[in-house]
């Protein structure tokens, strides 16, 4: 059978591709061989989230008192809390195989294979059958990171050890879960299992938690943690995993944490394998695709969007590439830019993110200037976040006088952080940015307090 596209891999950019592609008229298909909606759908963004806010509705009502109210006798359901899951994850997939079947996406649910190319295109194969695409999308995603340390292949096909997969379908909470690793995904999991009950320690080799968030916000987000009774072990390489147990060396010195649970949670890496990429040439660096500011390959015709090719690992990026990927075989003028993709920890307190931090812009020899500005000087914040330490960050440019970054911690940072992507997309001079009104009372006037300071 010939497509005009075919799309391998049906995660967030390439269910988006297929859907737009077929929408502007081309006979598309759509190959995946899990489940439509990919890794962010069934296994991570959204159904993090609903577990996350779960346990912000538990926590709100356990601090009740704070703001004069109440509650006895309160619990968190967590096998209901994970049927909830899947319901919300069950009624998004439907949304999306609804608006393929709209736009006349042909969805094959197998693994594919590129098997080469002849006269009419990029012939793949998948569950028996033979497809050519004059054009081809892969979107085949990222699988997690696996170590080479002692006891983690074991500890993963005993079910001690488990990846962001397995962890969202417990249907009991451990009493000692040990996290390694602190990023991300290992954050929001240690938040969400210490509300739910368990005692959470994270094992991270750096010496701060949160990549390559501002040292400022990451430190505050650890300390609102402790808090909470998660504790963290920086600093620290962990050397083997046994039954019931995590080692790690930290000074020269071997040390272990007892565990019931072992969240592994150490990065993502592109996923090529068995793909078939050498039958028609595709070069790849490192595992990852590479690709131009076009979401082109070295192969003309062929695109890598998402994950795959290993620039920006988040679901927006990945939305933001096939857009440009689909345009560019659409004939429609796009490029791919990323000085403006906004980061999220989906914690309680919220983190967010974009742009430069004082730590890139100086190694870029940007000559800037930040402010900093307490949340408290929001009169929403302080109304809904009694004892809240949230703080905003924003960087400027000296010399054009536009912002370059801004760095947030406190809740409502996800939905807020968007304002920032448009003055560093746009390069918005400051000034301008001062005659913009904002509502009031909202917790985005913080980042209008913060331009005033300059």
């Amino acid at each position: 059978m010939a497509f005009d596209l075919i799309v391998i891999g049906g995660g967030p950019a390439g269910y988006l591709a297929a859907e737009r592609a077929g929408h502007a008229g081309l006979n598309t298909l759509l190959i995946e061989k899990r489940f439509i909606g990919g890794v962010c759908l069934n296994e991570g963004c959204v159904p993090s989230k609903a577990l996350l806010y779960s346990a912000k509705l538990y926590d709100g009502a356990a601090h009740g008192d704070k703001y004069g109210i109440s509650v006895k006798d309160i619990s968190l359901d967590h096998k209901f809390v994970v049927e909830r899951k899947n319901k919300v994850v069950n009624t998004l997939v439907s949304g999306i195989k609804a608006k393929l079947k709209k736009n006349k996406v042909t969805v094959v649910m197998a693994e594919a294979k590129i098997t080469g190319r002849n006269e009419e295109g990029f012939t793949v194969t998948a569950n028996g059958e033979t497809y050519v695409g004059k054009k081809l999308i892969i979107s085949t995603g990222s699988v997690p990171v696996t170590p080479p340390i002692p006891g983690v292949k074991e500890g993963l096909e005993s079910g001690f050890v488990v990846t962001n997969r397995e962890i969202l379908d417990w249907e009991t909470v451990p009493e000692k879960l040990v996290i390694i690793g602190g990023g991300v995904i290992g954050l929001e999991m240690a938040s969400y299992f210490n509300s739910a009950g368990a005692k959470v320690t994270v094992i991270e080799m750096m010496n701060k938690i949160a990549g390559p968030t501002d040292a400022e916000i990451s430190d505050i987000l650890m300390k609102n943690y402790e808090k909470k009774g998660i504790t963290f072990n920086l600093g620290c390489k962990v050397v083997g995993v046994e039954n019931g147990k995590v080692l790690y060396e930290k000074d020269g010195k071997t040390l272990e944490v007892p565990a019931d649970k072992v969240l592994l949670s150490i990065g993502r890496r592109a996923f090529t394998d068995g793909l078939g990429l050498e039958t028609i040439g595709v070069e790849t660096e490192r595992g990852k695709i590479k690709v131009d500011d076009h979401c082109r390959t070295n192969i003309a015709g062929v695109y890598a969007s998402g994950d795959v090719n290993g620039t920006s690992m988040l679901a927006h990026t990945a939305y933001r590439e096939t857009e440009v990927a689909l345009n560019d075989i659409l004939g429609i003028k796009d490029m791919m830019r990323y000085d403006a993709i906004p980061s999220v920890i989906y914690t309680n307190p919220e983190v967010a993110c974009v742009g430069e931090n004082e730590e890139t812009a100086k190694a870029k020899g940007i000559d800037f200037e930040v402010v900093k500005l307490s949340m408290m000087y929001s009169g929403r914040y302080v109304a809904e976040n009694e004892g809240g330490n949230g703080i905003i960050k924003v960087l400027i440019d000296k010399k054009y006088r536009n912002v370059i970054g801004i760095h947030m911690i406190g809740n409502n940072s996800s939905e807020i952080i968007y304002g920032g992507v448009t003055y560093i997309e746009t390069k918005m001079p400051i000034d301008n940015i001062k005659k913009l009104v904002f509502p009031h009372p909202s917790v985005c006037e913080i980042i209008r307090e913060a331009i005033f300071e300059f």
